[in-house]
């Protein structure tokens, strides 16, 4: 084992239920005078985004909002949201949302300033060094659901409108200067979006404790986050005002995103090119494709996950792990297969070039090949 590696940890995290109320405070801590409240389309008009508006007016902070974000957000949404801050003269932004909301929200804190475009950020080799860190204004991520972990990160990941390929832009400085996590406003969530954005969690988690890279202390997270996600979604699911439920499927989710800078894997290089393509919701994608990438790896795993199993309570070992994840998928009302969600075979030597060329390879722990690639789609498919 190779015990050399480049670690960094998360920042600044307001937890609890009601800490949304102090979004003026963790403006004035980050620097901000003069915020855009970045969000999804699907937030705009909810009680939760009315409520910080007023909370950041009533701050001296404004209610300037920018909501035309995508599901799966591109550059196109980048542009129209760059124009509204530069065009309101702002000098910070709040990411506010779920995935989407975060991941764009963060890009236009990052590009405001720079001259470059976008795509030459991407996270390949050391192409973040090409952006000018001193014109990056400051972030604060409020996250509405439980799963993605953005507001925990330092990267987005932008889906190309053109090529229909997702890239991860990375910088150090992407990530938010202050994240205030309030169980509180997660509870409006669908059950669909509750399973969904979970698993997304789990598999984060997962993909993470799977890793063949040295990192211990994401290892030791990852493995928790799995027992807190076993423990606590059927529960958050079941009854979406269960606030322990609730704070600990959020915690899991913050968890998930610190512990991949150890690695993703086959789940993630398999669902972006197939969010990209078919635009599906990337947790509930994530959900169908692990039972398959766990037997994929099971070879270099096998006793990882038995470890793993014990540790969360779960007899059986590898196939007792197996069995949990495919009983709380059901459970969760996940799609048994992608071709559920509308996946077809037709494209799936494109989506395994595509996945090919996803950064989650490197961290899956069996070398994913053409061959191998394709015949787990089908899989999955």
């Amino acid at each position: 084992m190779n015990l050399t590696a480049n670690w960094s940890y998360p920042t600044a995290i307001r937890f609890g239920n009601g800490r949304i109320a102090e979004i003026g405070e963790a403006c004035a801590q980050a620097g901000i005078k003069k915020p855009l409240l970045v969000t999804d389309r699907g937030l705009r008009d909810l009680p939760i985004t009315a409520q910080t508006l007023d909370l950041m007016d009533a701050a001296g902070l404004g209610r300037a909002i920018f909501a035309d974000v995508d599901p799966n957000p591109n550059e196109i949404n980048l542009e129209a949201g760059l124009k509204v801050f530069r065009d309101g003269g702002h000098d910070g932004v709040i990411a506010f949302g779920g995935g989407s909301g975060l991941d764009l929200g963060k890009m236009v804190a990052f590009m405001a300033g720079q001259t470059r475009p976008v795509w030459d950020f991407e996270d390949v080799s050391d192409w973040w060094t090409r952006a000018d860190a001193d014109a990056i204004v400051p972030i604060i991520a409020v996250p509405t659901t439980a799963g993605t972990g953005s507001e925990v990160g330092r990267a987005s990941v932008i889906t190309n409108s053109e090529t229909h390929v997702k890239k991860i832009i990375f910088h150090p400085k992407v990530l938010p200067a202050v994240v205030i996590c309030d169980p509180e406003l997660t509870v409006g969530m669908p059950p669909a979006i509750t399973a969904g954005t979970g698993m997304d969690a789990f598999a984060h988690c997962l993909e993470a404790y799977s890793s063949p890279h040295f990192h211990p202390m994401s290892q030791g997270m990852a493995l928790e986050g799995m027992r807190l996600v076993k423990e606590y979604l059927p529960r958050a699911y079941a009854d979406g005002k269960d606030m322990e439920a609730r704070a600990q499927m959020m915690a899991a989710a913050c968890m998930g995103a610190t512990a991949f800078q150890k690695g993703l894997g086959a789940v993630h290089a398999l669902s972006h090119p197939i969010g990209a393509v078919y635009n599906t919701h990337h947790g509930t994608t994530n959900a169908v494709c692990i039972p398959a990438v766990l037997l994929f790896n099971r070879p270099e795993i096998e006793d990882r996950i038995n470890a793993a199993a014990a540790y969360m309570g779960i007899k059986g070992g590898f196939d007792g792990f197996l069995a949990f994840v495919e009983n709380l998928n059901g459970e969760l009302g996940i799609p048994g297969r992608l071709g559920d969600m509308g996946v077809g075979t037709d494209r799936v030597d494109e989506l395994t070039a595509m996945a090919l060329e996803d950064p989650s390879v490197g961290g899956n722990p069996v070398k994913m090949t053409t061959k191998n690639t394709k015949a787990l789609f089908l899989e999955c498919i």
